[in-house]
Formats: structure tokens, sequence, C-alpha cells
């Protein structure tokens, strides 16, 4: 079976689809993407789309084994990053 699974072509997943195959909402998935922080996408034809390779290894950055384990996960919240370097210059996101 892995044979079959190995000769078809990349399979893409819309937004709707890519969020209840990572368990997320697709408000939560869109946020990632407009912040920068959620899995890798493609534009086809103005559609977002996302490959199954893509979701799982991003998923996959936020795997831990304990609450102690030091890494931490690295997979961010949905929501606007800050860089600390740029915390002392004024600009439109500034705060």
């Amino acid at each position: 079976m892995a044979e079959k699974a190995a000769n078809l072509p990349p399979r893409y997943l819309r937004t709707q689809e890519a969020a209840r195959f990572l368990g997320l909402s697709e408000r939560t998935l869109e946020k990632h993407r407009t912040y920068g922080t959620g899995p890798t996408y493609r534009k086809l034809g103005g559609r977002v789309v996302y490959s199954l390779e893509d979701l799982q290894g991003w998923a996959d950055r936020g795997l831990v084994t304990s609450t102690s384990d030091p890494r931490g996960g690295t997979v961010l919240p949905a929501k606007r990053q800050t860089n600390p370097s740029s915390a002392t210059t004024s600009g439109r996101f500034a705060r």
C-alpha cells in the first residue's frame, strides 16, 4: 500500500479541510497564515491550499514528551509575534 501512496501526486487541502486535519478552527488557521506562525501554504489560482506533508511537519514541530521538556515546542500561538530587536523602534504595529 505504501508503494501506491508513493506514486500519487501531492494532496492539497483547502483551509477548511486543513483546519479539520489539525484540529483547529478555520479562523485560527487564517490567523496563523496572517501572522506567519502557521504551516506553509500555496496560492493556486487565488486559492490557499496546504500540502499534507507541510501540515504534518508543522504539527510535529510542537511535539514534546513532557511538560518539563525544555524545548517547550516551537509552534507559536496565532497572534502577532514581537521581535525583541525592533521593540524600541516605532512603527505601525509598535505598542
